[in-house]
């Protein structure tokens, strides 16, 4: 188990009992204050009515799912007691009307007033027997962490004023930090001799054997292309990394999240709240799911008109840089002659002899795309995200254009603003030209920006206009 599923656990449990209680309260309560008009003689007798038993199994679950709906489990360290108030309220009302709905409005009560009493008496249970227990292991998270007993092991990434001052407060906010390394052989050193760990060419033996929780980056240099190249070595660690706002020009892309009263950037976050990134990865699960099912019978089609066109396979795949900088294949139907790409790496390009008959088809309506669904099961994709590329690329993209690299901080998506708005790129400038509708969206990240996009994508799709 996980230091972060040890410290989720608590929660859950504590949630899980709540909910529990609640329902078997307010039943009792339900029992005299309806169910004893509608025939139910005794307790008893109510509360083992099946719909209400059941219930008293169902429900906990529901909240719980509520719960992780809203983002609660997401960041279960350092959590802000006010931040904690205001989600559980929110999250306790919102299921709560979901309740009173679904469920509560079919009692036929004695006087419609006592819907509004059921109302308020789920509410007021739910919310105290839900936050109470919360803010009780909080505290107690937050006396550990004092403590240095919860504390996270931080390794900072520069050994200059910057970095010691830095270390300094994290220590006093109850951070361990773990030590230091140098970005690189030539820079100047104001950190303790016995602190120094090494170099970045050590990073992967000292993340393993000091047990990092996150890389912070402290550095002399306010170079946003120097600390962008440093950047992009570190995501193959899948940490966050964090670094100080003030030395960063690119805050107009980035969320601030201050590590308790210190403003760090994380470089390795996105602009989605925690909510969102839960509904939206479920929604993409559920709708790739549904896809591949539905379509099946199209995949089969598609599969014979590959076939027939040329020999070779049906799917081609292919090696690209996703989430956190992590490479994975992608899987689409095949549009080019088997050996079209030798040597060096080659984009598509207008009239390209390479693609195949049914190839050019393909592309033109985006069903070429359609496998990826499987890659977003597996989680290495999702429905909407930047267009993910090709390390090759990638390395020629970042001389020009450094902030390519916070796209890694997002799912690569099947479809992306960059390629309804802009489309294919036929050459690396034209990558660089189509990249600032990735930015757009990622300055813009929000759940009713995918829905606009995904709707561009079904216009596209339907006129034709994919190459």
């Amino acid at each position: 188990m996980t230091a972060k599923n040890r410290i989720i656990l608590p929660y859950l449990i504590s949630d899980l009992i709540s909910a529990s209680c609640v329902w078997f309260l307010f039943n009792w309560f339900r029992f005299y204050e309806i169910a004893i008009f509608t025939g139910f003689e005794t307790l008893k007798d109510y509360l083992s009515f099946l719909p209400v038993w059941g219930g008293q199994i169902i429900i906990p679950f529901f909240w719980l799912a509520i719960y992780y709906f809203s983002g609660y489990y997401n960041e279960p360290v350092g959590k802000s007691r006010v931040t904690e108030f205001f989600q559980t309220f929110g999250a306790v009302l919102f299921g709560v009307l979901v309740l009173f709905f679904l469920i509560i409005l079919n009692d036929i009560p004695p006087s419609f007033s006592v819907f509004y009493t059921l109302f308020l008496v789920l509410f007021t249970l739910q919310f105290l027997f839900t936050y109470i227990p919360r803010l009780c292991i909080t505290l107690y998270g937050i006396s550990k962490i004092r403590k240095r007993e919860y504390a996270q092991k931080i390794l900072i990434i520069g050994v200059g004023t910057k970095a010691l001052n830095l270390s300094e407060r994290l220590y006093d906010l109850g951070y361990e930090i773990v030590g230091f390394v140098k970005e690189g052989e030539h820079a100047s050193t104001s950190v303790p001799e016995e602190s120094l760990l090494g170099t970045m060419d050590d990073l992967d033996n000292l993340i393993v054997t000091k047990e990092v929780d996150e890389l912070v980056i402290a550095l002399q240099t306010e170079d946003s292309n120097e600390l962008l190249a440093i950047l992009y070595p570190l995501y193959r660690f899948h940490l966050p990394v964090k670094i100080l706002s003030e030395s960063i020009n690119l805050l107009s892309r980035i969320k601030i999240k201050s590590a308790i009263g210190v403003p760090l950037v994380d470089l390795t976050s996105n602009n989605f709240s925690s909510a969102e990134e839960n509904i939206k990865h479920f929604v993409d699960k559920v709708i790739s799911a549904f896809v591949i099912v539905l379509f099946f019978p199209l995949f089969v089609y598609l599969a014979y008109r590959v076939k027939k066109d040329s020999p070779g396979p049906v799917f081609f795949r292919q090696e690209r840089i996703g989430y956190m900088g992590r490479p994975f294949m992608i899987c689409k139907f095949r549009t080019m002659y088997v050996g079209a790409e030798k040597g060096t790496p080659q984009l598509s390009v207008e009239d390209d002899r390479r693609i195949t008959p049914s190839g050019r088809f393909m592309r033109k309506y985006r069903l070429d795309e359609i496998p990826q669904f499987w890659n977003v099961l597996k989680g290495d994709m999702s429905i909407v995200g930047p267009r993910p590329e090709r390390r090759y690329f990638i390395d020629q993209i970042v001389k020009k254009a450094p902030y390519y690299y916070l796209m890694h901080n997002v799912r690569p998506g099947i479809t992306s603003l960059g390629m309804v708005k802009y489309g294919y790129a036929q050459n690396v400038d034209e990558m660089i030209e189509r990249l600032a509708y990735d930015v757009m969206y990622y300055e813009n990240m929000s759940l009713l920006f995918d829905l606009k996009i995904l709707i561009y994508t079904v216009k596209t799709v339907l006129t034709g206009k994919g190459i």
